[in-house]
């Protein structure tokens, strides 16, 4: 097993060098420069643009350029920001905690109801719970995040005035203490019910298929023929089967759970990690972008394999030989 985890580490660090390569150089051929865009958007100094380019290094082949990225990331520097002057790791430390929140929170909701509904529609597949949840699922399912967000706002603060439509909390009563966690819940109540609505789909057809799947196999029915009463037969032979696939899509929705909830955050206004991707995006901000792919592959390399360790744990069927 140890041996098995050691590779695992091996192939997760290889695979997170190439994608910090392969964004690396993706970002720096897609269109448009940010010295341009720091010299100005209109009527640019030349000499003001090779300025920077050497300040910042844009002006060495791409392959130069990565490589000494990679000796500054050896030292624990991941770079300034060229928009702001401001370390890195201090943009998205100040982030990082707000997109954490925002999707831990609607993450647990969601995975929970999720279990919870497509469990009992298994059970009782073809009755008109399991038939309306499936419609519901659909529906939801092909929503964008985007338009339902909006949706929710129109209709909870414009037309009820009962939630507040943006931010993390009231800048103007600057809340501290207790009042200020009460504030932060009040702000994330409309931003996880979005999520909540449109992932909560996602979790109830994957655990209804795979319970549904497992209740049929084989030695289910075998234990139903010695007399083994259902409950028990679920309890402590179909649950458990059947959490398995489940275990491999929360472990690739918590990997990419800064990225996942993108929309959301520009939509409340939410100032998380998502947000300051696509300012950065919008602003050619390199430094900062690698950061934030560098932390995404990470997480996508460390919950693999988590997954892989949990998996173990779960099946005894699964061994890993050393």
């Amino acid at each position: 097993m140890k041996q098995y985890i050691w590779k695992r580490v091996l192939t997760g660090a290889l695979v997170v060098l190439f994608s910090v390569l392969f964004n690396f150089v993706l970002m720096r051929l897609a269109p448009g420069d940010p010295t341009r865009l720091l010299a100005g958007k209109e009527n640019p100094n030349p000499a003001t643009i090779l300025a920077l380019q050497e300040r910042y290094g844009l002006n060495k082949p791409i392959m130069v350029q990565f490589v000494l990225y990679i000796k500054q990331l050896l030292h624990g520097d991941f770079g300034f920001s060229y928009v702001s002057n401001r370390p890195v790791l201090t943009i998205i430390g100040e982030r990082f905690g707000a997109t954490i929140l925002l999707a831990v929170v609607g993450l647990i909701i969601e995975i929970t109801v999720g279990i919870l509904l497509g469990v009992h529609a298994a059970q009782h597949q073809g009755s008109k719970f399991d038939t309306i949840l499936n419609g519901i699922s659909y529906f939801f399912d092909s929503t964008p995040a985007f338009w339902l967000g909006l949706m929710i706002i129109l209709l909870f603060s414009s037309t009820l005035h009962l939630l507040p439509t943006s931010g993390m909390y009231n800048v103007r009563e600057n809340y501290q203490g207790f009042r200020r966690v009460l504030d932060v819940g009040y702000h994330m109540i409309l931003p996880t019910l979005t999520m909540v609505v449109l992932n909560i789909p996602y979790y109830f057809r994957i655990t209804r298929s795979s319970v549904m799947e497992t209740m049929n196999e084989d030695y289910i029915m075998t234990l139903r023929s010695t007399g083994m009463p259902e409950k028990q037969i679920f309890r402590k032979y179909v649950l458990r089967n059947a959490l398995l696939p489940i275990i491999t899509v929360v472990g690739i929705t918590m990997a990419y759970m800064i990225t996942g909830v993108a929309f959301i955050e520009i939509v409340f206004a939410w100032p998380g990690m998502g947000r300051l991707m696509l300012n950065s995006i919008t602003t050619r901000d390199y430094p900062v972008l690698s950061g934030i792919y560098l932390l995404l592959s990470i997480s996508v390399a460390v919950m693999m394999i988590v997954v892989d360790v949990v998996y173990a744990y779960a099946d005894p069927r699964i061994r890993y030989e050393d």
